[in-house]
């Protein structure tokens, strides 16, 4: 059905057990009763029978207009997607050994992530001997925050993961 795919649900004669729990079409409880009887109901009403939960037992029907239940459930579905937003997670890589203009660069580029609401990983690799020397990382992150200047927030403390030194920041919602 597309990209808003909707469960199918059983309709009319695609039931094939022999009572069910019935809900009328303003939605009062009608009680246990065969299908047969239940879907004459429905016709009656010109409307579907439709297995609203297949799993209880006995299985729970409605009658319902099948073809405008589905328009609303996408409908529904739709809005949802509108609504939710996508954060992606972009990666800012520096050395050690990195020049100031540099690393205000790079600052500038996760101010822009910021603002555009993206989260940043923040990583800073090591090579040789420069391992022996991760206090010098752990500064040029730190310094890094103050360059961002409040537009990003610590979500995940510096530490090493293997070569690299990673630190999570996201935006700061506070304004």
């Amino acid at each position: 059905m597309g990209v808003y795919d909707i469960k199918e649900l059983q309709v009319n004669e695609d039931i094939r057990v022999k009572e069910v729990r019935l809900i009328g079409a303003d939605g009062e409880q009608i009680g246990i009763i065969s299908t047969k009887k239940a879907l004459d109901m429905a016709r009656d009403k010109r409307l579907d029978l439709v297995n609203v939960a297949p799993n209880a037992k006995p299985p729970v029907c409605k009658i319902i207009d099948y073809g405008k239940y589905k328009y609303e459930a996408i409908k529904k579905a739709k809005e949802a997607k509108k609504r939710q937003s996508v954060i992606t997670v972009k990666e800012i890589r520096m050395s050690p050994n990195i020049d100031t203009h540099d690393l205000e660069v790079k600052a500038r580029r996760a101010v822009d992530f910021f603002n555009s609401g993206d989260r940043v990983k923040v990583s800073v690799r090591f090579r040789g001997r420069e391992m022996n020397h991760t206090e010098i990382g752990r500064d040029v992150l730190n310094k890094f925050v103050e360059l961002t200047d409040g537009a990003g927030v610590i979500d995940k403390k510096p530490n090493m993961e293997g070569r690299n030194m990673v630190m999570f920041m996201s935006p700061n919602t506070e304004g």
